[in-house]
């Protein structure tokens, strides 16, 4: 009887989670914009990083989330949604995606991987589609906080290269939808409450200065910046995103290593940014989103 109540309880548990990482269509009646589905491409033929493949998701015009909640008995209750990088071209989805999540549960933080649109939509910013499903993403998950036990108050954003830009955009563009409304989830704010930019791309503007699209304030959230030294194309934007937080004296941190390059996740390539997953641990204490 207790062999059968046991397997009884494993079935329960495992349905469990696999429910809570079943895709969660964002626009159920489509994205804005989007005219035709585009059949999803995925590729793991390209280069590797750390010895392993990077799984590259292309076509997408069905944008979901997929909730990845922390160990019940580890769970502080704050959530990151993560968005993975690819130029706006393509998505990194494992290497800059689903090994986030996992790594991150196991702080017991909870996760969000967002599946914004890509490539890039002809005619209009490279930020303007993801932009969307990005607050349409922090605005489902915080309507759907109390059924996911998770805080409202503590649901930040994570992006990596391309997806650094597009969190970055969420950060400074929150006092109206970029969308229309579609049901209950978007009544709620869409505000980040932190955000954590791992290499990030596409910050910086021309003759040293911020990218025009991004209206930094003191009431930007909580940054944090993850950069190497020998990123050599991609410094400049970590290093003017810093600059001009810390003159709208917004609350910022950075982590500049002297190598690493760019594209690496928080896979073990030998150099030292390799503990950035820990810097961001106390980051966080650091700001109140987690125990200290």
């Amino acid at each position: 009887m207790m062999k059968k109540l046991t397997f009884i309880l494993l079935v329960a548990l495992y349905t469990s989670a696999m429910a809570q990482q079943t895709p969660i269509i964002l626009f159920p009646n489509g994205a804005p914009g989007e005219t035709e589905k585009m059949v999803e491409k995925e590729d793991l033929t390209g280069n590797k990083v750390a010895g392993c493949p990077v799984m590259r998701i292309s076509n997408v015009s069905q944008p979901t989330i997929t909730f990845y909640p922390a160990p019940a008995d580890n769970n502080s209750g704050a959530t990151i949604i993560v968005n993975p990088g690819g130029g706006y071209h393509i998505l990194a989805y494992n290497l800059e995606g689903t090994e986030i999540c996992k790594r991150f549960n196991s702080f017991g933080i909870n996760c969000v991987l967002l599946k914004y649109r890509v490539p890039r939509r002809e005619g209009l910013p490279k930020h303007e589609a993801p932009l969307q499903d990005l607050q349409r993403a922090i605005a489902y998950t915080r309507a759907h906080a109390q059924k996911w036990n998770i805080d409202e108050n503590r649901i930040g954003v994570m992006g990596f290269s391309a997806g650094a830009h597009l969190s970055a955009m969420a950060s400074n563009n929150f006092k109206q939808l970029s969308y229309p409304a579609i049901d209950d989830s978007d009544k709620v704010g869409v505000r980040p409450d932190f955000c954590m930019l791992i290499y990030p791309a596409y910050l910086d503007g021309e003759n040293f200065s911020l990218a025009p699209e991004l209206k930094v304030s003191d009431n930007t959230p909580p940054t944090f910046i993850v950069q190497t030294q020998d990123d050599h194309s991609l410094l400049n934007s970590s290093l003017f995103y810093y600059y001009a937080l810390k003159e709208a004296k917004g609350r910022v941190a950075m982590h500049l290593y002297p190598s690493g390059g760019h594209g690496y996740g928080l896979r073990n390539t030998g150099d030292l940014v390799n503990e950035w997953p820990y810097r961001a641990l106390s980051w966080l204490r650091d700001i109140g989103m987690l125990d200290k």
